[in-house]
C-alpha cells in the first residue's frame, strides 16, 4: 500500500469519527450513564465490545468445507482446516464481500489495501497453531451504529474497525472423564470482528447495540445472528471510572481517564451479557475501594452462580507474535467493486421505519416492532400492499405477533399466509365483516386453513348492513330496557351497553358503525 493511500484513509477516519461526535453532542438526546453507588464514591461504567459474526457462506474463510452447522463431528474439515503439510489457505471472495457489505452497512470506511496476520496462540482446536486473522490493516475502518433505547433517547456507538478471521474448533470435555474430544468443524470458518468503541454506558444498552447490530446484519444478510449457535457472539469489556472521566476521555482521547478493562468471553444471550456486565462492574468497583487494583485479564461469566471468574492474563499484541501471513498476499480491491456492492445494498432497518411511518401512517412504536426483523417487515408490506397501513399493522402486531408467541412460532412458520390475512383485511375495510366476526374468521384460518371470502360465503359470517333489520333489534333491546335507557341519558357513556347488547343479538354481525349511530339518534333524540 502507498504511504499516500494510508493517510487519505487515517483521514476520512478521523472526518467521520469528528461528524460522529458532533452528532453525538447536538442531535442526539443520548441517555444516560449507568451510576453505581459504592460505599465510598459513584461510579460509571465503561463497555466495548467485539462481537464476533459468522459470514453467511456456505464455505470457509479458506477452504471449500462446508460450513453446515450440526453435522457429524469432524465431517466438514479440509486439509488446509487440519493443517495438512503443504496445504496453502486460497480466500474466499464471497467472503470478503460480505465483510464489505457489513462495513457500508455500518457506514463505514472501506479499506481498498487490507492484508491478512498470523496471531500466534495456542489453541488446541486450531491445528495449525496460529489463527489467521488481521491486526494492522482491517478490510473495514470506522463506522457507527444508532441504538435506540425508546422515542426520545438514543446513543451513536462508533466502530472502531471490521476484520475477517478463522473460527477456532470445538473441545468437548464431558464425553470422558480422562479426555477432552476436539471437532473441527467450526475450524475455518470465516468471522466478521466487529469492535466498538468503549461508547457503551450501562448493561440495558450493551444488550441494545448487540440487538440492533445483529438486525443489521440479518438486513443485509451477511450473518444470519444465530445467537443459539454461536454464529453470534460477543466479548465484553467492562471498566469503571469516576463520573467526569468518561467525557475526559472523549474530549482528549487518552484512555488513561478509564479504569483498566476486563472482558466477559464468548457471550450469546442479551440476559446474561446484561448480568454479567452488572455483576462484573460491581467486582471491580470492590476491589478498587478496598484499595486493590484492576487487572486486565480475561474472565468467562458462570449464569449459574451469576459471577465472572478469571480465564486468563490479558495478553497484548506483542505476546501474540503477529506477523503478516506469508501464504496469503494482501488484500487489494477496487473501488469500482465496492460501488457495484454498495449499489446493491438493501433497505436497512432506519431506512425502512422512517418509510413505514411516513408512507403508511404509522407510530413509531408500531413501525419499531415491525422492523424490527427483516422478514416480520417483508411480512408487513406483502400485505399491507395497497390496504390501510394502520389497519395491517394493528393486525399483524395485536392478533398475529400475539398468537404466534402464544404458540412459540415465529413469523416464517405461520400458519396464517400474507395472501390470507390480507383477505382477512379487506373484508373488514369492505364491511363485509365486523371486526369481531373478522377475529372469529382468524382463527378458523389459522386451526384449517382456507380461503377467507370462500369461509364467509359458507358460513354465512357476512355482516349485516340493512338499516331496517338493524333498527328492529336497536328498538327491541331499548324497549326491553327502559331503567338502561334513562342510566344513559344521564351517563351517555352507558349506550356503549346498548351497542353490545344489539352485537350480542346479531352474533357480531350488525355493522357497529350503523348500531351506534341508531342507539345515540333513539335514546338522546
Amino acid at each position: 500500500m502507498k504511504e499516500a493511500e494510508h493517510i487519505s484513509i487515517s483521514k476520512s477516519t478521523a472526518k467521520r469519527a469528528n461528524q460522529v461526535d458532533k452528532m453525538l453532542n447536538t442531535e442526539i438526546s443520548q441517555p444516560r450513564p449507568k451510576l453505581i453507588a459504592g460505599t465510598k464514591d459513584d461510579w460509571e461504567m465503561v463497555i466495548g465490545m467485539e462481537i464476533h459474526a459468522q459470514v453467511s457462506s456456505k464455505a470457509k474463510l479458506f477452504s471449500g468445507a462446508s460450513t453446515l452447522f450440526g453435522a457429524e463431528p469432524n465431517s466438514n474439515v479440509s486439509f488446509v482446516d487440519a493443517a495438512m503439510p503443504g496445504m496453502l489457505p486460497v480466500i474466499n471472495e464471497y467472503c470478503v464481500e460480505q465483510a464489505v457489505k457489513t462495513g457500508l452497512g455500518l457506514k463505514a470506511t472501506i479499506n481498498l489495501f487490507s492484508q491478512f496476520d498470523r496471531k500466534n496462540y495456542f489453541y488446541p482446536d486450531l491445528p495449525q497453531g496460529y489463527q489467521i486473522s488481521q491486526l494492522y490493516h482491517p478490510i473495514v475502518g470506522e463506522g457507527e451504529v444508532l441504538v435506540e433505547m425508546n422515542d426520545t433517547e438514543k446513543r451513536m456507538v462508533r466502530v472502531e474497525r471490521i476484520h475477517l478471521e478463522q473460527d477456532a474448533g470445538k473441545s468437548v470435555h464431558d464425553m470422558d472423564p480422562n479426555m477432552s474430544f476436539v471437532d473441527l468443524n467450526r475450524t475455518g470458518v470465516a468471522l466478521m470482528e466487529i469492535v466498538s468503541r468503549p461508547d457503551i454506558r450501562g448493561p440495558e444498552e450493551a444488550a441494545a447495540y448487540v440487538g440492533k447490530l445483529r438486525q443489521i446484519l440479518r438486513y443485509l444478510g451477511t450473518c444470519d445472528g444465530n445467537m443459539q449457535n454461536g454464529n453470534l457472539r460477543a466479548d465484553v469489556n467492562v471498566s469503571v471510572c469516576k463520573p467526569g472521566q468518561y467525557e475526559l476521555y472523549r474530549k482528549t482521547n487518552d484512555f488513561k481517564y478509564l479504569g483498566t478493562r476486563c472482558e466477559i468471553k464468548n457471550m450469546n444471550s442479551m440476559k446474561f451479557i446484561q448480568l454479567a456486565i452488572d455483576y462484573e462492574a460491581k467486582r471491580q468497583i470492590s476491589i478498587i475501594e478496598d484499595g486493590g487494583k484492576i487487572h486486565q485479564e480475561t474472565r468467562l461469566y458462570d449464569s449459574e452462580k451469576n459471577e465472572t471468574r478469571s480465564m486468563r492474563s490479558k495478553e497484548e499484541a506483542h505476546d501474540y507474535r503477529y506477523f503478516p501471513c506469508p501464504d496469503l498476499l494482501p488484500l487489494e480491491l477496487k473501488q469500482t467493486w465496492v460501488d457495484t456492492i454498495k449499489a446493491k445494498l438493501p433497505e436497512l432497518p432506519d431506512e425502512k421505519k422512517t418509510r413505514f411511518v411516513n408512507h403508511h401512517g404509522l407510530t413509531n412504536y408500531d413501525a419499531g416492532v415491525l422492523t424490527a426483523d427483516v422478514t416480520q417487515a417483508n411480512y408487513f408490506e406483502d400485505v399491507a400492499k395497497n390496504r390501510d397501513g394502520k389497519l395491517t399493522a394493528n393486525w399483524i402486531i395485536n392478533e398475529l405477533f400475539g398468537r404466534l408467541n402464544k404458540e412459540e412460532l415465529t413469523i416464517e412458520n405461520s400458519p396464517i399466509t400474507t395472501a390470507q390475512l390480507g383477505q382477512i383485511i379487506d373484508l373488514i375495510s369492505s364491511d363485509e365483516i365486523s371486526g369481531k366476526i373478522a377475529k372469529e374468521l382468524f382463527e378458523i384460518v389459522w386451526e384449517k386453513g382456507g380461503n377467507p371470502k370462500d369461509i364467509v360465503k359458507e358460513k354465512g359470517m357476512t355482516q349485516v348492513t340493512d338499516v331496517g333489520a338493524i333498527e328492529e333489534e336497536v328498538d327491541k333491546i331499548i324497549n326491553e330496557n327502559p331503567d338502561q335507557v334513562e342510566k344513559a341519558k344521564t351517563n351517555p357513556k352507558l349506550a356503549g351497553w346498548f351497542v353490545g347488547q344489539v352485537m350480542n343479538a346479531t352474533s357480531g354481525k350488525a355493522n357497529p358503525a350503523v348500531v351506534s349511530k341508531l342507539i345515540n339518534k333513539k335514546i338522546f333524540k
